[in-house]
This record gives C-alpha cells, sequence and structure tokens, in this order.
C-alpha cells in the first residue's frame, strides 16, 4: 500500500489548508529545500537578561554591546589591523551611530576617506554576523530604504576582472555622493546589533527602584525578538494596572521610598497631588519620616489585611499585624517580645476598626485607580507585558522563570489550592499564568486579590518569600526584617532536585537548565550564579544600583549560542557621555557554564523541530500532488 493510502481525512484537510500557500509542485519543493538549508544553519544566539529595575542606561548599554559579541567580532576581524583605540572607536560607533557621529562631526574628524573607511568596516562586522542566517533572514532584517544596497554589499564575490570589486566601490561612491553616510551607518549599525542576538529573553523585574523601567518597556517593544518572564515586581504593576488597590499602594510606596516619582508623574500621566497634600495636612515629619512616606504606609498596611481576611487559604494570618500596635505606648509585641515603634503618628487609623480607610483614604485611592485606569502609556506597556510575557517559559532545553516553584521542605511540590481546587508543580505555574491574565481582562476581585499575593506571597512563583513590609515600615530593630524563604532557593543548588523539576516541564536533556533570576548573588561573600553542577543559574547580579554594593558587580547576562552557554558578569556602568568621549565599555568577565558536546545546528532548537515537522507536512504534500489526492492550482 502506497504511503499516501494512509492518510487520514483530517490530515488531507489539512493538506489542503496548506496547499492554499503552496499550490504547486515547484512551490512545494522550493520550500522544502529552503527549510532543509535553514536546520543546517547554526542557531542564533540567545541573549538573557534580569532584574534591570528601571536602570535604563545600563540595560541600554549592554543591550547595544550584546554582552560583548559584538566586541568579539571586532577583535576577531581587526585584532591585527586595528589599534585598540580604532576598535575601540569603531565599537562605540555600532553602540550610539548618531551621538558618536555628532560629537566625530563637531572634532571635523568626518571626512570622505573616513567616511570610506568605516563603511567598509561596518560591512566587514555585518558580513561576519549575517554567515549563520540565510540571506532571506539577513535580507528582511536591513532596513527597507537600505535592503538593496546592504544585500548587494554584503555579498559582492570576487571575479577574475574585478568588475563587481569595481560596482561595489561606485556604491561607496554613491553613498558618499548624495550625502547619505550617516543614514547608511545608522542602517549599518542597527543589522550589527539585530544580528549578534537572535532573540532577547528578559527573565523579569524590569521595574522599580531605578527611574526609568518606562524607557526600558519603550525599547523592548521595538525589539525584532524577544520574551518575558514576569517577576515580582512587574506583576505588581499588572496588578495596579488593572486596578488593584493593593498594588497601587504598593506601586506607590516603592516610588515613594526610592524617591522615584518621575515615573508615575512624568512617565505615565499619574498625579499624586492630591495624595501630596493630603500627606503633608495630616501628617508630620517630627520623627524623621517623611510625610508621603507615613500616608502611603498606613494605606498600604490597611489594604493588604483587607485582602488578607479576604482569603484565608493564603495562609497569611500571621501577617496581620497592624492592629497588635500600641499606638500610646509607641510599642508593638510579636511573639512575646516588645519593639519599639519607628513613629507613633497614625491620625487616620480607627484602633476599633483599624483596616478601614478613612474617608479621605477611600477617595483617594479611587482616584488614583482610575488613574492608573486611564493611563493610556500604562496600559500600553501592560498589554506588551502580557502579550510577550508569562509565568514561565521552556525554550531550547532550559526552563526559564523568575523566582521560584513552590516546593516544600523535601523538595516534593507544594499543593496549592485555587477556586477550590489543588494545584502543583507545572499545573499550578499554569493556573497563576491563567489567574494572572484574567486579572487584566476581567478585573475580578479574586485575580486582582491574587496579583497582589503574587507579587509578597511565599508560595508565589514570582516571590517565594515573607515580605517584610510592615516590619520594614514600622519597627526599628533590623531583626525583625529577615524574610524567610521558600524551600526552592535552598533546593535550587541540588543537581537531583533541578533534574526532577526540569522533567516536571519536559526537559530531559543532559544540557537542559533552569535559570532564573530575583535572588541577587552576592559575589562579595563568595556565592556564585551557577549552582546545582550547572543545572541552575541565577542572573541576578544587581543591575539595580541599590543592591551593587552587596553584590560586589553590576549584574549578569547570559549567552547562549551554537557553541554552549557563558555567563558574563558586568561591573557598574558610568555613563553613556563617557562611552562617547572615551569609548569606554561595560568591563566585563565572561565564564563558560557548558560547552555543547557537538555544534547546535537550528535542527536542534524547538524551532528547528517545528521547521522538520514542516518538511514532513511539504513532503506530504508533494506526494499528494503527485498522486492526484489534491490538485494543483496554477
Amino acid at each position: 500500500m502506497e504511503s499516501y493510502e494512509l492518510y487520514t481525512p483530517e490530515y488531507v484537510r489539512y493538506l489542503e489548508l496548506l496547499a492554499k500557500e503552496y499550490p504547486t509542485q515547484e512551490a512545494t519543493f522550493t520550500e522544502i529545500i529552503n527549510l532543509q538549508a535553514i536546520v543546517n544553519l547554526p542557531k542564533g544566539t540567545e541573549h538573557f537578561m534580569s532584574d534591570l529595575h528601571g536602570e535604563f542606561e545600563a540595560f541600554y548599554h549592554i543591550l547595544n554591546n550584546c554582552s560583548g559579541v559584538i566586541r568579539e567580532k571586532v577583535e576577531l576581524l581587526f585584532s591585527e589591523s586595528l589599534s585598540r583605540h580604532e576598535r575601540d572607536e569603531l565599537l562605540t560607533l555600532i553602540y550610539y551611530p548618531k551621538e558618536k557621529l555628532d560629537l566625530l562631526e563637531r572634532q571635523h574628524k568626518v571626512n570622505a576617506k573616513w567616511a570610506r573607511t568605516t563603511l567598509h568596516q561596518l560591512l566587514l562586522v555585518a558580513k561576519l554576523l549575517s554567515s549563520k542566517y540565510t540571506r532571506s533572514k539577513v535580507r528582511k532584517a536591513m532596513p527597507k530604504e537600505f535592503r538593496f544596497v546592504i544585500d548587494e554589499l554584503l555579498h559582492a564575490q570576487a571575479d577574475e576582472d574585478k568588475n563587481r570589486s569595481v560596482y561595489h566601490s561606485k556604491i561607496i561612491d554613491s553613498i558618499l555622493e548624495t550625502v547619505s553616510t550617516r543614514q547608511f551607518i545608522y542602517a549599518l549599525a542597527d543589522l550589527i546589533k539585530r544580528l549578534a542576538v537572535d532573540h532577547l529573553h528578559i527573565i523579569g523585574d524590569m521595574y522599580d527602584r531605578g527611574a526609568h523601567a518606562d524607557k526600558i518597556i519603550d525599547n523592548l517593544m521595538q525589539h525584532h525578538c524577544l520574551d518575558l518572564q514576569w517577576g515580582n515586581h512587574d506583576v505588581l504593576w499588572m496588578g495596579a494596572a488593572a486596578g488593584s488597590l493593593a498594588c497601587i499602594a504598593n506601586v506607590l510606596r516603592n516610588n515613594i521610598r526610592y524617591h522615584n516619582l518621575e515615573i508615575l508623574e512624568s512617565g505615565y500621566g499619574i498625579s499624586l497631588r492630591e495624595f501630596a497634600l493630603f500627606s503633608l495636612r495630616t501628617y508630620t515629619a517630627r520623627d524623621g519620616i517623611e510625610p508621603m512616606v507615613k500616608a502611603i504606609n498606613v494605606i498600604l498596611s490597611k489594604l493588604e489585611g483587607q485582602v488578607i481576611r479576604r482569603h484565608p487559604e493564603y495562609d497569611m494570618a500571621s501577617r496581620l499585624l497592624f492592629h497588635k500596635i500600641n499606638a500610646a505606648a509607641g510599642t508593638i509585641t510579636l511573639g512575646g517580645t516588645v519593639y519599639e515603634l519607628l513613629t507613633t503618628d497614625f491620625p487616620t487609623v480607627d484602633w476599633s476598626d483599624p483596616y478601614t480607610l478613612s474617608p479621605e483614604e477611600q477617595r483617594i485611592m479611587a482616584e488614583l485607580r482610575t488613574e492608573f485606569l486611564e493611563s493610556e502609556r500604562l496600559q500600553r506597556h501592560m498589554r506588551f507585558f502580557y502579550s510577550h510575557g508569562s509565568v514561565y517559559r521552556c525554550c531550547n532545553g532550559n526552563l526559564l522563570f523568575h523566582g521560584g516553584l513552590p516546593v516544600n521542605q523535601d523538595g516534593s511540590f507544594t499543593e496549592i489550592v485555587l477556586e477550590g481546587k489543588a494545584y502543583s508543580g507545572k499545573a499550578f505555574m499554569d493556573k497563576t499564568d491563567l489567574l494572572a491574565r484574567r486579572a487584566f481582562e476581567r478585573r475580578d476581585e479574586y485575580s486582582l486579590d491574587y496579583m497582589w499575593y503574587l507579587w509578597c506571597g511565599m508560595n508565589s512563583p514570582m516571590s517565594g518569600r515573607v515580605v517584610k513590609t510592615f516590619e520594614r515600615s514600622y519597627i526599628r530593630d533590623e531583626s525583625t526584617w529577615k524574610e524567610p524563604q521558600n524551600a526552592y532557593y535552598r533546593l535550587n543548588r541540588d543537581k537531583d532536585f533541578c533534574v526532577k523539576l526540569l522533567h516536571e516541564f519536559g526537559i530531559d536533556s543532559p544540557q537542559g537548565h533552569i535559570i532564573n533570576g530575583h535572588t541577587p548573588v552576592k559575589v562579595k561573600k563568595g556565592d556564585t550564579p551557577v549552582r546545582a553542577e550547572g543545572k541552575a543559574i541565577c542572573i541576578d547580579g544587581g543591575f539595580c544600583k541599590a543592591y551593587q554594593g552587596s553584590t560586589g558587580i553590576a549584574g549578569y547576562t547570559l549567552i547562549f549560542n551554537s557553541h554552549g552557554i557563558r555567563i558574563k558578569a558586568h561591573y557598574p556602568f558610568k555613563d553613556v557621555h563617557d562611552v562617547l568621549v572615551n569609548n569606554t565599555d561595560i568591563d566585563s568577565e565572561s565564564m563558560q557554564v557548558e560547552l555543547e558536546p557537538k555544534r547546535v545546528m537550528i535542527g536542534d532548537t524547538d524551532n528547528g523541530k517545528k521547521i522538520l515537522q514542516m518538511i514532513s507536512d511539504l513532503k506530504a504534500l508533494l506526494e499528494a500532488f503527485r498522486n492526484n489526492i489534491i490538485l494543483e492550482r496554477r
């Protein structure tokens, strides 16, 4: 029996749909040839970043230098022919073409000779980076207005009479004569950066602490290929944008605490005027605490208490502490110990009903909720988070999520009841993802409350610890501030546990890894980002300046190319001006985490497996055409 006779009616219907895109035998076998060529190319470079926390300039520089990938290519090409200064000058031009060209023109360094030499150098870098892609993919990555010209120059071939060489020299002449050098340099710099990294993964926490998370989001929205895993600071903003009062209060507290109101007022057009005026007329600063800090701490304590009371299944009754305050004595008793409070200024609290907002607090929070819901830019950014993000992602043998999967002390997956049903392991993560999406779509109380829990809950995959906001706000004794963590953060250093967790998500490759952020790697104390004999990697190294004193570095990034995985440790970034004037780069140290036993080709990747399936289907379509099961459309 011929194989086509085994086609099911359903599969024939699928092939008929496929035939709409490939209506003839010629179109079908042409695509088969194209796809077979693609799967035999090396996999593209994946770039991993995490815990950016609003540090836009450092983020933007590492995005521009692709964690040193571009420097490596420039060194490979020009280490013998260009001086260190010349190589650094070229790299800065690639990273910041507009700004560097402006500076060079002010210094009167831009002339025809410089332009011809620079264009030639940029073309060599682009040609080297394009070698692992199909010509079609490279062409699609080019700016439309220069697509034909760049394609011609990148694929120049030597010929006996040097006619092609003359032809390409004339193209360069035309670029110079038409005064389009600047635009062409922009196009080549953009192409180089796009080819250097095929896919970007952000492992959570773009918001809070640093001043410009909104600029980071704007930049990511223009990226050609990326995904996001939500961090606890991200879901906090997602919950606030969906209307959760508890999330809104936490967003306010975080940004007041870090003196970062610009993102709310200028970035998202959310006015804090009424809240600020209320704070100033209601609270004093006599104990050294700013009135706005006092006001938001009280509102937050009340709103969080309301959520905890609505959800006994959160098992957070021990976090109901506000009513235990002895305002007259200025103390609180916890676990039989009396602690001194930082303030006794509680003018809006009814101690017979301490978790209810005062009428004025209710009005202000209702107005703020409306501002969050009606901020067009914030809502646009959050839609991007939902369209490109998720709780976790499995990609090319790696499991990506921000924090930790809730587990018991013995390493078994914790069963968590949500909406009357118990979930654990992967099923729990899937349910969490569903509830987060429902919060934004339906804005029902249950899912909005759960967004707050994802921010700070012990069994939240983004948090995984007891968040001591109350103690840090009100208790002087810092011994009460310690935040117990879920057992995951101990067990993720054990290889057998990590293998078990990867298996839960369908990853059984010897080259599989768990990649997290969330918990800063304290290099100063001997901590390391690579754990569990290489099965787990944490890349939160302290992008946030507030953490750099304890981590000792300024962030980790990860590079996964066709040869293996390397982790990059970065040191503090000064500013863009220093880069432009002195051609400085972020100092980085590279460590090989794993070398692949053989070079990874596209056919070995998740996308490659889809392409291989497509090749199989196209071969079946070709057979169906040849056996008259499906008619060609000419």
